[in-house]
């Protein structure tokens, strides 16, 4: 039966736990020079109708690595960006390759493509979840905290994408999951509503400093994403005050890391020298997209 991965709403506990495992498993291998050809004659198409750095180099370093190749599809450039349905684009890829990645705005587009296609789909980014990004922090943080369960996670800033998926698989894996973003920016009411049943590890509050207490990982994203450029100014006014910065970390765990899906607007989100006095993190974060799509996709193609 042919698997996807549109959100992390849809895993399992157990089903996260062995992407990451596998991550590892991967990212140990490519340190020593082992490699793990186990997509070897396959492709993967990449559609993108959001641009990218992390997400197109990743995917498709990650399916040569695995011995196989990836096709940079434009959304303008495909028949898609001329009013083909969806469905008829899913059918004909279907045909061509062994697997879609697509990033895109609409999050029913991507499962609209998963409907229709034959081969697995991967979300490489929706304006509703962003669920390769959040497995490579999760991969990040079990590097440095030895586990998910019991580990503190804060969020500051917006409640997007980024904070959805967060949510969903921090919570799942047993982690105490604490946002907190201004009035009127909460996360989906369909998120705040799976997390109701984690009464004891969530909490969402309008306080930096309230979610911030004792978190063994601050975590932040851009107070404005992509497509968001007309609510910029309104935004910044919004998100005032809602910075990781020296003063903020010193709310949390004497030896919490930061994290950021990148790129970063420093003096934003984040302060320039909270940045730097946490590069190593944030930087293994974005390396963890690579053995953490790798993953994905070896256990959705292979």
């Amino acid at each position: 039966m042919k698997k996807d991965l549109i959100q992390l709403l849809d895993l399992t506990q157990e089903e996260i736990v062995q992407i990451l495992d596998l991550a590892d498993k991967m990212k140990s291998e490519h340190k020593q020079g082992i490699p793990h050809k186990v997509l070897s004659g396959k492709s993967l198409a990449m559609i993108f109708q959001k641009s990218s750095t992390r997400t197109r180099v990743s995917f498709e370093v990650g399916m040569y690595q695995l011995g196989g190749q990836a096709l940079f599809l434009s959304g303008s450039e495909l028949q898609i960006g001329r009013g083909e349905p969806i469905e008829d684009t899913a059918r004909v890829l279907s045909r061509y390759v062994d697997g879609i990645m697509i990033r895109t705005s609409s999050h029913t587009e991507v499962e609209d493509l998963a409907k229709w296609s034959s081969i697995p789909v991967i979300n490489g980014l929706t304006d509703f979840a962003h669920p390769c990004q959040a497995l490579a922090d999760f991969m990040t943080i079990r590097e440095y905290m030895g586990g998910l369960k019991d580990v503190h996670l804060a969020y500051i800033g917006d409640g997007n994408n980024m904070c959805h998926s967060l949510i969903v698989g921090g919570l799942k894996c047993g982690m105490k999951v604490s946002v907190a973003v201004p009035v009127g920016h909460e996360p989906d009411s369909k998120i705040l509503d799976f997390a109701k049943a984690y009464p004891q590890n969530f909490m969402l509050t309008h306080s930096t400093q309230e979610a911030a207490a004792n978190a063994n990982v601050l975590y932040t994203d851009v107070w404005a994403s992509m497509g968001q450029e007309a609510e910029v100014e309104a935004r910044m006014k919004a998100f005032n005050g809602f910075c990781i910065n020296d003063e903020l970390l010193n709310y949390a765990d004497s030896k919490a890391i930061v994290l950021h899906c990148l790129p970063a607007k420093r003096g934003q989100e984040i302060s320039a020298e909270a940045f730097e006095t946490h590069a190593g993190s944030i930087f293994d974060e974005a390396e963890n997209r690579l053995h953490a799509q790798k993953a994905v996709m070896a256990l959705l193609m292979g």
